[in-house]
């Protein structure tokens, strides 16, 4: 058998873009109203964003993690190794992927409580969008609304939200929480552009305006604290 390293997506990708439409058209209807409590958590996370600046408790942040946590545990269980692994045997490896992404935020933000969150634009936009235009656009561009993904219960939303949140943390960017969802964008826009599916975009430019964003910020934080060197020495 030949190794992992050498499948390409077309060894991967045994189904039609249709048949994927189709997984998520019976998995919304045998999950269904889960799609309302998943929305309701995820407007529950942008309520729990501070109106001005970080807050120094860490409760907020607790709150969001948790939600984020249960998000990335269920599409990790109930969508890909339970749905999308009847489609291709990659997808036990991606639910690995999402569970070890529930267990990060798990530790990092609900047991240590070392996420804090303050208000950005481009953060709360990408958050915002994943949350609530990212479904209207998949109905734009052909799916009906049986087939759209929803924050929380769906991988694509869930991971460009969790992006999103994460640049909105205080301090440091936390690329060790950035890793899964950005190489999870990178896995599901490359499957989405090789059945040529019109919103194939979507989580490729959302993986490449966070890595963007955060490699900016990062780079600010280094320019900040050498100038911070410069004036005390």
């Amino acid at each position: 058998m030949s190794e992992w390293w050498t499948y390409t997506l077309a060894d991967i990708k045994s189904f039609s873009l249709q048949t994927y439409y189709r997984l998520f058209e019976l998995y919304n209807a045998a999950i269904w109203p889960a799609q309302i409590a998943a929305l309701v958590l995820g407007i529950g996370s942008g309520l729990h964003l501070p109106h001005r600046g970080p807050r120094r408790h860490t409760w907020r942040g607790r709150a969001i993690a948790a939600i984020l946590t249960g998000c990335w545990l269920w599409v990790a269980v109930v969508f890909h190794a339970h749905r999308y692994a009847t489609l291709t045997w990659s997808a036990r490896y991606y639910a690995w992927g999402f569970g070890l992404e529930a267990a990060l935020l798990l530790w990092a933000g609900v047991l240590r409580g070392r996420l804090m969150f303050e208000r950005r634009p481009a953060g709360l936009a990408i958050f915002l969008f994943a949350l609530l235009v990212q479904p209207l656009v998949g109905l734009l561009l052909g799916r009906t609304w049986r087939q759209v993904e929803i924050f929380g219960v769906a991988p694509d939303p869930t991971a460009i939200a969790t992006l999103g949140l994460l640049l909105l943390a205080t301090g440091r960017v936390r690329w060790e929480l950035m890793v899964v969802p950005l190489f999870w964008c990178t896995i599901s826009g490359a499957t989405l552009l090789s059945m040529k599916a019109p919103d194939a975009w979507i989580p490729l430019t959302a993986a490449a305006v966070v890595v963007l964003l955060a490699a900016w910020r990062t780079l600010g934080r280094r320019r900040g604290r050498a100038r911070r060197r410069d004036n005390t020495g």
